[in-house]
This record gives structure tokens, C-alpha cells and sequence, in this order.
């Protein structure tokens, strides 16, 4: 059948989910007009920024004049650690129980002007170190650690000021547990990690590549879900950040940089997304796990216009038109110079239009 002209199903493994594919409703979702929003000034310190050096937070704490990444628990966490955990299972149509965690709010840079795609790959390798430690930290007493980042107003940021967050819980949650036993089922069938499995596969196949070095890859996923969604591999078995070693660290900064720059100019915007590590949880050696990130953005033709899931999607199954690897090929030809970066056109106050490398 040819998956780039009639509408067809992908199979998800990590969730045992479907999506619906439909190539034919849009052959080039980007072309027509890129409408870009207004330019914005951005200050490098804002006084009235809860999460700046120096700075009064929401909850009354004052910010020290941190000059590298700050970790501060969440003055209105969504989690706390002496919730009793008293369960209620009465009925079994009336099912609850208490959840013990905490919340943490991580700043990835003392400037308020800078995304993790506009940071150098020092600084980003900053982020990085910081993820690890809460993960090893947090792993101590909880069994799950969600590292995770919202960017942008479109995915419910509530502040500019470049941050990201770290909630861990004594439960295993929903999602990581769909894929805790996709893993393990796959482990015992097959006797390899299902991630990195699909990781060679890719790089054999290289239609859904997006990034990759010695030792990460990026590809749009056979099964995503939203337009440029990606999953960040590593290329060996790694089962969780805090395993790790300095050279991956590195080049962990160095992909990263290369995917959200990408991101960025792929409308000559900041480029919004919901993103979030998933790793073994830290209670037991886990050998099925493999270490990936998600990345979710919603935009589809522009800046300014995103792709909703609802009806079919919230009632049946999630649906896209673009299909995995027609996206792939539209990040992996951007430039990997960010668009900021580059000479200015006349006129233009967001910056030229994409060019080759």
C-alpha cells in the first residue's frame, strides 16, 4: 500500500495505542502563507519575573542570585510528601487512594531571554547535569521522576522565564506504566530493549531521521501523533539518566541544541512544546527499560496555527494528515543555525527565510 496517499493506522508499541494516518486531506501542509507573530522584546532581566535571580516568588520566597541553573520545590506543588495514603476501594466503581510526591521548578539559565535553543552547548550541558542529579536524588525516595518542560503560552507556560520541571511520586503514573509493560513483554519475547531495537531500525532506514551523533538520535516517530513530534534515543542501552557518562552528557547538550534550533526555525519563531524525559524507575534494575525523551509541539502550518485534538481524536483515536516521515525530512533540512543568528533581512524583524547549511 502507499502510506504517503491513503489513509491508513500506525501501531504504537510503547502504548499499545493506534493512530490514524490521512496523507490524502494535505499534501503540503506548510505551503500558502507562514503567518509569524509580532516581534517581542525581550529583556535579559525582568524585575517583575518570579523565577529571576534575585526576584520575590509567588510564594512569598526571594530567589538567590543564582548565575548558573537554580532547583527550588514549587511554592504550589501538585504533589506533596505527607499526603496520607489511605486508599478508598469500597466500591469498585469508586476507587482512590492518597499520592505522596514532591514538585520542583528548575531554571535553566539566570537570563529571561534565553530558551534551551538559544543557550550554547555548555550551558545546555548545565540542564543536563541538573536533570541527572534530581533523578538520582528524587529516586531515592520515589519511584517515578518526570522530568519535564512547557514552553510557550500555547502549552500552558505560565511564565517566559526558561524553566522546566521535575515531579516525583510514589505511584508509577499511567502513561510510564503503559510503557513499563510494553517494554518488559517485549524484553521477554524478543531479548533486547524494544527502544533500542527501534532506534537501529531507524538508523538503517533514515526516512524518519531527524538528528543524530555518536551517541543520540532524533526521529519523528513511525507512530506520532502530532505533527513534529519527535523521540530523543540513546544508541546504546541506557535505562535511565542517572547511568549517563560525561561524553554522553556532551553530546547529549550537542543534539539537543541541534533539535529545538531546528524547531525554532521551522517557522522563524520560539517553536512551543511539552516535553519529558522517561526512564527506568529507580526502585529495581528494570533491564527492559531504554532512556528517551518526548517531544510534543502542537504547531502544524505556522506559528500561529496549531493542530487540536478533539472530536474524532478525543472520541476514537488520535489522527494526523502529515505523515512521520514527510515531517522528518521538513526538520531534518533546516538550517542548524539558529534563525536569530543569521543576517537579518531588510525589513524583516523575525529574520531571513530558512536557507540550507
Amino acid at each position: 500500500m502507499d502510506w504517503e496517499r491513503f489513509p491508513h493506522r500506525r501501531y504504537n508499541p510503547l502504548t499499545d495505542e493506534w493512530v490514524l494516518v490521512s496523507p490524502q486531506r494535505t499534501r503540503r501542509p506548510w505551503a500558502g502563507q507562514v503567518e509569524r507573530p509580532p516581534a517581542v522584546s525581550r529583556l535579559a532581566y525582568d524585575p517583575d519575573c518570579y523565577l529571576c535571580p534575585g526576584n520575590l516568588r509567588a510564594g512569598g520566597l526571594r530567589n538567590p542570585h543564582y548565575e548558573g541553573t537554580f532547583v527550588f520545590t514549587n511554592d504550589f506543588p501538585a504533589l506533596e510528601p505527607d499526603t496520607p495514603l489511605r486508599a478508598v476501594e469500597d466500591q469498585p466503581l469508586l476507587r482512590a487512594c492518597g499520592e505522596r510526591g514532591t514538585c520542583r521548578v528548575l531554571c535553566f539559565s539566570p537570563r529571561h531571554d534565553l530558551t534551551l535553543a538559544e543557550m550554547p552547548a555548555p550551558a545546555i550541558r548545565k540542564v543536563v547535569d541538573a536533570w541527572v542529579e534530581q533523578v538520582l536524588e528524587l529516586g531515592q525516595e520515589y519511584r517515578w521522576v518526570q522530568v519535564f518542560e512547557n514552553k510557550g503560552e500555547m502549552m500552558g507556560a505560565s511564565n517566559p522565564h526558561p524553566h522546566g520541571q521535575i515531579w516525583a511520586s510514589a505511584g508509577l503514573p499511567t502513561l510510564p506504566a503503559k510503557e513499563d509493560a510494553a517494554q518488559r513483554a517485549y524484553l521477554e519475547a524478543h531479548g533486547r530493549p524494544l527502544l533500542l531495537d527501534y532506534a537501529e531500525l531507524e538508523l538503517q532506514r533514515q526516512e524518519r531521521l531527524v538528528a543524530w551523533n555518536d551517541d543520540w538520535l532524533v526521529v519523528v516517530p513511525f507512530w506520532a501523533v502530532w505533527p513534529f513530534e519527535t523521540i530523543l534515543l540513546p544508541r546504546r542501552h541506557v535505562r535511565h539518566l542517572g547511568e549517563l557518562g560525561p561524553a554522553e552528557r556532551d553530546s547529549l547538550a550537542d543534539i539537543l541544541k541541534r533539535l529545538l534550533v531546528r524547531y525554532d526555525n521551522l517557522f522563524e519563531a520560539p517553536f512551543p512544546y511539552s516535553m519529558g524525559w522517561h526512564g527506568a524507575p529507580l526502585d529495581d534494575a528494570h533491564p527492559h527499560w531504554q532512556l528517551h525523551a518526548h517531544f510534543y509541539p502542537p504547531l502544524l502550518r505556522s506559528a500561529l496555527v496549531r493542530k487540536f485534538m478533539v472530536g474524532y481524536e478525543m472520541l476514537a483515536e488520535p489522527q494526523r494528515d502529515l505523515t512521520p516521515e514527510e515531517a522528518a525530512v521538513r526538520l531534518r533540512e533546516l538550517p542548524a543555525q539558529h534563525y536569530r543568528e543569521r543576517k537579518s533581512v531588510k525589513g524583516d524583524q523575525n529574520g531571513p527565510t530558512a536557507e540550507s547549511d
